[in-house]
């Protein structure tokens, strides 16, 4: 049911984009003329978030607790689910929240409001919350440098890809 929350929120960012803006347009989502620079920025970024994560797991207790909560919740996934809600939440996410709310208010708020989207009960999840925090600024900065979303896009796609795969193996 994921999936329904991120279509919506998808089509929010859309709609508010082409009513602030009048359209929505390609170059709200690739630079026809650098989009090889904003795909190795997105890659280039996504693994700089992989490994604040991985120091996150190694320094951090309420990391590995919160991913053994995550792997509770998510249960084992096929690699064509992994990858199917890895792209469509970072589509999505990334079209509200840069291209939307950053937009329209700036990257604080769009950083701050990104960051609340990931919490949940209890103290593990503000490791969870910093961490989008951190991952909020890198995207918002991508996106204020880059003028498009591919780069934002890209790198939290392959943050959730990696994290998924990993959180939903089975464990024996």
């Amino acid at each position: 049911m994921a999936w329904i929350f991120y279509l919506v929120l998808a089509l929010a960012g859309a709609l508010w984009i082409g009513w602030r803006d009048g359209q929505v347009g390609i170059g709200e989502f690739v630079d026809l003329q650098g989009w090889w620079i904003d795909l190795g920025l997105g890659i280039a970024a996504g693994t700089l978030l992989l490994g604040v994560w991985a120091l996150a797991r190694r320094y951090v207790g309420s990391a590995e607790q919160l991913e053994s909560q995550l792997r509770e919740v998510l249960g084992p996934l096929e690699p064509s689910e992994v990858v199917g809600l890895a792209l469509l939440s970072g589509f999505s996410e990334e079209l509200f929240f840069r291209g939307a709310v950053q937009g329209a208010w700036g990257w604080f708020p769009a950083t701050v409001f990104f960051a609340l989207l990931h919490t949940g009960p209890g103290s593990t999840y503000r490791v969870w919350t910093a961490f989008a925090g951190i991952a909020g600024l890198v995207l918002a900065g991508l996106m204020a440098w880059r003028g498009n979303l591919l780069a934002p896009v890209v790198a939290h796609a392959l943050v959730n890809g990696v994290n998924l795969g990993r959180m939903s193996k089975k464990t024996d």
